[in-house]
């Protein structure tokens, strides 16, 4: 797995952590907060692993819990990207004891999001492993979660595609259509556009495949093509241009993925690791404290 991705910094994430608390908190936890009126107490929480999978969003299990109260401590067990068993513990938590039953459901959402993206991507990642192709991701993504989506994409060992729409320039159909045709949209866009954005023209016929070649585009998608007209295109983009990349899209699937791969393309784009990835099922289990000791301050 990938274990060196860098999450974005807390003053990008914290914002969106904290709506989500808003969220689930509301005006306030009636629960915890009646249950534990006047009351100051301390306790431990293991986080279980129900399945096996790939483990994601650890550390902003633990920003939730810190946002709470400073003084709880996530320790994680397993690192970031290492997979887990069924019955595995994953993670403990110690602190005031309303921190942790009002930051568990916030928490577990994320991590099982998160866990069950990677646990698949890491799938799609094994069916290729020994072939030069890459597997990238899409905006394909949850609304408010794309950040954290990606992140799980890349820690299960696919490349991030662009986050956004100011990332890249990438022509599609609908934009083919509205400037006239590929080499026009190009020469539209090109003299527009900030250095070093790139190019990436969508491409589903190898006349296209030559418009785009033609017109020096940076990155060439082959969409929705068989196996076979893809190999063509890949032949005709290798004898023209060795420098432009060629990314194979549509419908790749874990039964699919291979075959595209051998192909010879150098990226193959999927949403199926994010938008059909079910979560990866973690329980909390809460032990009270008779010692108030458990004060520490979580990492960083």
């Amino acid at each position: 797995m990938n274990q060196s991705y860098v999450l974005p910094p807390w003053v990008v994430l914290d914002p969106l952590l904290h709506s989500w608390l808003l969220e689930d908190i509301g005006r306030g936890d009636h629960t915890t907060q009646s249950l534990l009126t006047g009351k100051i107490e301390f306790g431990q929480a293991n986080w279980i692993a129900k399945q096996k999978g790939v483990i994601a969003g650890l550390p902003i299990a633990a920003r939730v819990f810190c946002l709470l109260n400073e003084g709880a401590s996530f320790t994680p067990i397993l690192g970031e990207g290492e997979t887990c068993d069924q019955g595995q513990l994953v993670a403990r938590i110690y602190g005031p004891l309303d921190t942790l039953l009002m930051g568990e459901r916030v928490a577990l959402n994320l991590s099982m999001r998160l866990s069950g993206i990677a646990t698949l991507t890491a799938q799609y990642v094994e069916n290729i492993a020994d072939l030069p192709a890459r597997l990238v991701d899409t905006r394909k993504t949850t609304p408010g979660l794309r950040l954290l989506e990606k992140y799980a994409s890349h820690l299960g060992g696919a490349i991030n595609h662009r986050l956004g729409l100011d990332d890249a320039v990438m022509i599609k159909d609908n934009h083919i259509a509205a400037a006239g045709g590929i080499a026009e949209a190009i020469n539209q866009i090109r003299d527009k556009i900030p250095y070093p954005l790139s190019i990436e023209v969508e491409t589903t016929t190898l006349a296209e495949v030559e418009a785009a070649l033609n017109e020096n585009a940076d990155i060439i998608m082959l969409d929705n093509m068989s196996l076979e007209l893809m190999r063509q295109a890949v032949q005709l983009i290798r004898s023209h241009q060795n420098q432009t990349k060629i990314e194979a899209s549509g419908n790749i699937t874990l039964k699919t993925i291979r075959a595209v791969a051998e192909t010879g393309v150098d990226f193959i784009s999927s949403s199926g690791p994010i938008t059909r990835s079910s979560w990866l099922d973690l329980s909390m289990n809460l032990e009270k404290s008779t010692s108030d000791s458990i004060k520490k301050k979580p990492p960083d």
